[in-house]
């Protein structure tokens, strides 16, 4: 019986020890995306045809959505409803910037993003390039994203993409700051921007 109830120790102490372990790196996840940068460095191709990198997230506040040009729905939408509510936050224009990023570089060169983008928004910068840099971009900001056939008996025909549909926030700094849902109440969505301009947690 001695043994058992030593073995039984022994193996709560090992339980306590992973217990504690995973709390302290969950924590330490947690404090890394408040008090860095978010994602990660990319080299990609702004709708203009410049390079442009992670560099252009700090700065100024940040509002940052992943789709695609042939999107039916979430993307117009979204990107409409957020031009909007930066008219209304940031009359001016030079306090908030906006970026949208292609997660269909195949199909969306930056010309098509050029053209897409600007008939939406002239705040909002279209994003894309290599599929394998758009890919590690993806990865790096937590993006979910999948190619959809349309006719899953031709898997080599048209495509949609199922994708992360939410707006990521960032302070100045480029860190974290918090996110507008895929049909967010406006006036919710309007007072995360306005408190995203004043450095407050949104």
């Amino acid at each position: 019986m001695r043994n058992i109830r030593i073995v039984l120790w022994a193996v709560v102490l090992v339980l306590a020890g992973v217990v504690s372990w995973l709390t302290i790196e969950m924590t330490k996840t947690r404090e890394q995306m408040v008090e860095t940068a978010y994602g990660v460095p990319f080299e990609l191709t702004a709708q203009t045809g410049q390079p442009i990198t992670e560099k252009a997230f700090q700065g100024k506040p940040t509002a940052l959505f992943f789709g695609f040009t042939h999107c039916p729905e979430v993307c117009p939408t979204t990107l409409f409803e957020l031009n909007g509510w930066m008219e209304k936050v940031d009359p001016a224009g030079d306090k908030l910037q906006a970026y949208f990023v292609s997660v269909d570089p195949e199909r969306d060169t930056p010309e098509i993003m050029q053209q897409y983008v600007s008939n939406v928004s002239k705040r909002i910068t279209g994003i894309t390039g290599p599929a394998d840099k758009i890919a590690e971009m993806l990865k790096g900001y937590r993006i979910y994203a999948k190619k959809v056939p349309v006719d899953e008996k031709d898997p080599n025909g048209d495509y949609t993409m199922d994708h992360t549909a939410s707006v990521i926030l960032l302070d100045a700094n480029g860190r974290f700051a918090g996110t507008i849902a895929y049909g967010e109440n406006p006036d919710v969505a309007e007072q995360k921007l306005q408190n995203l301009l004043k450095g407050a947690k949104v």
